[in-house]
């Protein structure tokens, strides 16, 4: 069926003939009739630089020598019932039509590189199997190699003068600073120590950016639903939380009417369980609230970066902070512009952050008592504050490398004591490997939680 869909194509629109007739080849399709077809097709294309009329095709393919009677009727009648439904998406039909020329080009590769291991293939050896599963793995419709910069000026210079579509902030100097908003396929990350509010400035920013109008995706890995939806409630209807509690339903429901006829937007607020969720997950959910409630979100909060999990790095319950939370946020960032719109996410500041100026990703939190002993590769247990970059110490799996050395800071620390006896001193946000994954004492560690261990 989608073979002749794309025979069908490459004779009546001559936009999807330009697009993928020099990607397509006769041995990507399985019927002979078909395959005969885009032969004399693809030849006549190449002597005239046009495509064929119905009886240009006809008379090209009576002419051919490798083409019987009963062959030439059955691929004669197959061109008489060529049409195209101009209602087809031509998006979707350049998407299936490069995923046909991708597995067809797969699997002639995968039956070569078989002839060639069972040495039925004179032409080529074992060294050629890597490159052509390479070259197939690479077929694609995308022309664009690159900015020619003598011969790309015109478009480099509408780029320049281009007006950017940005979301605004219902607060001038955020506007200001940001030249209008936040701009597509971008993530802005609102860094500060715990209990500051970046949660509430991100609901501020839901509510704010649902007023304007635009569908709002608020995902959340810290604090339940209803706890968020509760929070852009007080915002919306300018109350306290304890007022909201206090509400009528009447009232309430009248006052949320209210936001329902002042804007089109939708909010959608989506939780996952502590450290889980990854950029994958985020983009199936997209995904199907595309399909199951044609919602496209024009914003996308994520609550927040150090609680969710990296598809990338694995058994990251022992990797270091600085190289989780930055891949992560590319992740995140990836998302952002496969889906383009922009992201707004969270990262805690560490103890050296909390006296700095400018903090960087370098200042994410989670922290250990400096006094904390641990080992290093040399078998020597030496105190954390003693520790320099470069330094190899032992974690739960594996020896890691020291990245960065922070300066100790005053700042709230919880003892835990195992059942043998052993203890530590950490802060309420340094997560510990245990059997649900890396949870802190912030997140739910508590009293009969088993931490994973070097043991």
């Amino acid at each position: 069926m989608l073979e002749q869909t794309i025979l069908s194509n490459l004779l009546y629109n001559d936009e999807f003939c330009r697009k993928v007739l020099p990607y397509i080849k006769d041995e990507y399709f399985d019927d002979v009739s078909s395959k005969k077809i885009f032969a004399t097709f693809y030849d006549y294309v190449e002597q005239y630089k046009e495509p064929p009329s119905i009886e240009a095709l006809k008379i090209s393919l009576d002419n051919r020598r490798d083409l019987n009677e009963d062959l030439f009727k059955v691929a004669s009648d197959m061109i008489d019932s060529f049409k195209i439904d101009k209602d087809t998406n031509q998006e979707w039909l350049l998407d299936e039509t490069e995923k046909f020329c991708q597995d067809k080009d797969l699997y002639n590769s995968i039956r070569r590189a078989i002839l060639i291991l069972d040495g039925n293939e004179k032409e080529l050896d074992k060294g050629a199997i890597p490159k052509l599963l390479s070259d197939s793995l690479g077929v694609s419709f995308d022309t664009h190699i690159g900015h020619d910069y003598l011969e790309d000026f015109e478009s480099r210079y509408d780029f320049y003068h281009r007006k950017e579509e940005r979301l605004p902030f219902d607060i001038q100097i955020l506007n200001i600073i940001t030249k209008g908003g936040l701009p597509k396929k971008s993530l802005t990350v609102l860094m500060s120590s715990t209990g500051v509010g970046k949660s509430l400035v991100m609901c501020h920013m839901g509510a704010a950016a649902l007023m304007f109008g635009k569908n709002v995706l608020y995902i959340t890995a810290e604090m339940a639903e209803e706890r968020i939806a509760e929070r852009i409630d007080a915002n919306l209807l300018d109350i306290t939380i304890d007022d909201l509690h206090e509400m009528p339903k009447d009232v309430f429901t009248k006052r949320i009417g209210k936001i329902k006829d002042k804007t089109p937007g939708h909010l959608v607020i989506k939780e996952y369980p502590t450290g889980t969720a990854n950029a994958g997950h985020f983009r199936h959910l997209l995904k199907e609230l595309r399909l199951k409630k044609n919602f496209v979100p024009g914003i996308i909060f994520i609550d927040y970066l150090n609680i969710c999990s990296s598809s990338r790095i694995k058994g990251a319950a022992s990797a270091n902070t600085y190289i989780l939370i930055k891949s992560i946020a590319e992740e995140i960032r990836g998302l952002a512009m496969e889906f383009n719109v922009p992201i707004v996410s969270a990262t805690q500041s560490n103890r050296d952050g909390y006296g700095n100026t400018d903090v960087d990703l370098t200042n994410t939190s989670e922290c250990i008592y400096f006094e904390e002993k641990v080992e290093k590769r040399s078998g020597e247990h030496v105190s954390i504050k003693t520790l320099i970059p470069g330094d190899q110490i032992i974690a739960n799996d594996d020896y890691k490398t020291v990245m960065f050395a922070h300066h100790e800071k005053i700042k709230p620390c919880f003892k835990i004591t195992t059942k043998k006896g052993h203890s530590i001193i950490c802060s309420e946000e340094h997560k510990f490997p245990t059997s649900k994954g890396r949870i802190s004492i912030k997140t739910g560690l508590g009293v009969g939680a088993k931490l994973s261990t070097k043991s």
